[in-house]
């Protein structure tokens, strides 16, 4: 598979190597748009504005104010914030500071944001004040010494904060007494007012951002991207959208939360490179604020997990025809398996294009994606990007190289790759051998490049020795009329060693029993495939980006 198929089926003018990439950061590109167009905006939240010269001079003043509490060179900072303005904000300040942007999910457990504290070795927490005192019960038993909060009110409009701190602010936990010793951001930037970005030598090839993991392996690992390979994700993304995705002129609803690779290293890489704004999201789950974002902003790029997709077509103002969406033009799926029903009625909606991509915190985003102008294939997450390759290897032994159409392990190498897991030696040379990554992911590659994932390696189901993919079963439920969403996963089993089973969300309204769905698997599935048990419910757990969590469903079996 030496030959790169997939080049030949390029969008016209997408080359196949971009390069030699420049030597910069992301906090540099925001510099150069600045001086540029100053009063081009940089982030859009519930109507106001932040401009590249107001985002570049306040992120200089926040890495002013972290050199002058301490922050050396090469300190990892920890974010735990939804998405909001002091986010960016902070996030390049820290790089500015010379320090690591360490991002982490707020709506993780305190068990599992201990773990996650300890694993980055953070001294210094930017904190949203929502999640103050979750970080407050646990801080004794990591190594953060310095906690500075941050409420969400701070950037909105002048009447909306005034609204939100007569009716919201208390009642939904935003409200908070800050303890001694701890700081607010905004005190930080008032400090630090005028003061110019730190004479701090950024190198491109150091560490700049930390991702941790699903831990679907066991603990979270800290995956470290180098400021070059964020760089080199948004190039790549920007050469790959060129024919949807003008410079200077796009829109990127930011609602993927900005602890998670698709919007870190995705979605904000390729809205800063390709100097668009970013019409930042808190809540992803709020459909009717997505919505109203959309509208009021004049979104043209909705970056979104598929079950996002499904919960804009439900949503009741889009099945009536009153939400306004024709803002939209490209759209990235990822994260999961799109259905092909939901793609097509999203596209019919919005008159846009749905393409999909595939990519893993290891690879810090940019690996495969469909193409925006050409062919699309069915349950295909596309094809390498610019400089990205792909190889399928025998999942059992690593040296056989499948053939085109044979299902393996997947394979990625490109140069934005990890450079490692933080203080895992072990793992990364386990993950990372001879610059390919092992991504844990089976599928296959067609004759055209084209890449098919069938399911995670340990997420095989082998019911009396034989192979089921959960994906394929997960596909063909999702087909019915009457399923909204479904995961599938194996379950032990006293006859089978391991059966299939289907857990299943219905449409709102719609009627359906397991004997259905059977007979619906039975028409286009070989017997083995077909679900065992089946199970309805109102809801299925999710990742935080909205991804069905099958791991969580096998474990409760």
């Amino acid at each position: 598979m030496t030959q790169q198929p997939w080049i030949a089926n390029y969008d016209e003018g997408v080359r196949a190597t971009l390069e030699p990439y420049p030597d910069t950061t992301l906090a540099d590109i925001v510099h150069d748009t600045a001086q540029k167009r100053p009063a081009h905006p940089a982030i859009w939240f519930k109507g106001a504005t932040l401009s590249y010269s107001k985002l570049d001079q306040l992120s200089d003043v926040f890495a002013a104010g972290l050199v002058k509490l301490g922050i050396k060179q090469g300190e990892i900072v920890a974010i735990m914030s939804a998405n909001c303005p002091q986010y960016v904000i902070a996030e390049l300040g820290i790089w500015k500071a010379g320090g690591i942007v360490a991002s982490i999910n707020p709506l993780y457990t305190g068990r599992e944001l201990e773990q996650m504290l300890n694993e980055c070795g953070a001294e210094t927490l930017i904190v949203m004040t929502t999640f103050y005192d979750k970080v407050k019960a646990l801080q004794d038993k990591t190594p953060i010494k310095r906690v500075i909060a941050t409420n969400i009110k701070e950037y909105l409009p002048s009447m909306l904060r005034i609204l939100f701190g007569l009716l919201k602010e208390k009642k939904e936990g935003h409200r908070i007494e800050l303890q001694k010793g701890d700081l607010w951001f905004q005190d930080i930037l008032r400090g630090s007012s005028g003061a110019a970005r730190p004479d701090i030598p950024i190198d491109v090839n150091a560490p700049g951002l930390i991702l941790f993991t699903g831990g679907t392996t066991g603990s979270a690992k800290a995956a470290m991207g180098s400021h070059k390979g964020i760089v080199q994700s948004g190039i790549q993304a920007s050469e790959w959208f060129q024919h949807a995705f003008a410079e200077w002129e796009e829109v990127v609803l930011a609602s993927l939360p900005f602890f998670h690779v698709f919007a870190a290293a995705g979605l904000q890489t390729v809205a800063l490179v390709r100097r668009g704004t970013m019409a930042m999201v808190p809540n992803p789950r709020d459909i009717d604020d997505v919505i109203e974002t959309i509208e009021k902003s004049k979104s043209t790029f909705v970056p979104g997990v598929p079950t996002f997709y499904s919960a804009l077509l439900n949503h009741p103002r889009v099945r009536s025809g009153q939400a306004d969406l024709s803002s939209i033009t490209l759209c990235l799926s990822g994260a999961a398996a799109l259905m092909q029903d939901t793609k097509e009625r999203f596209e019919a909606i919005t008159n846009s294009r749905i393409v999909e991509g595939y990519a893993l915190t290891e690879t810090m985003m940019a690996a495969c994606c469909t193409p925006v102008l050409g062919q699309y294939k069915e349950g295909s997450v596309g094809m390498p990007l610019s400089d990205v390759s792909v190889r399928i290897l025998d999942a059992d032994d690593a040296t056989i190289e499948m053939p085109f159409g044979e299902v393996g392990e997947i394979m990625i190498q490109a140069p934005q790759l990890m450079l490692g897991y933080l203080n895992r030696p072990d793992a990364t040379a386990e993950t990372i051998q001879d610059g390919w990554l092992f991504t844990g992911d089976l599928g296959y590659m067609d004759e055209d490049g084209y890449i098919f994932i069938v399911g995670r390696k340990k997420d095989v189901i082998k019911p009396s020795g034989f192979q089921v993919w959960p994906r394929e079963v997960e596909e063909v439920i999702a087909a019915h009329p009457a399923v909204l969403e479904v995961g599938v996963a194996g379950v032990p089993d006293d006859h089978t060693s391991e059966a299939v089973k289907a857990w299943i969300v219905l449409e709102e309204g719609a009627s359906c029993d397991s004997d259905e769905i059977v007979q619906h698997c039975r028409e286009q599935l070989a017997g083995y495939k077909v679900p065992k048990q089946v199970e309805f419910r109102s809801e299925l757990p999710k990742s935080a980006v909205g991804k069905v969590l099958r791991r969580e469903l096998r474990d409760e079996e």
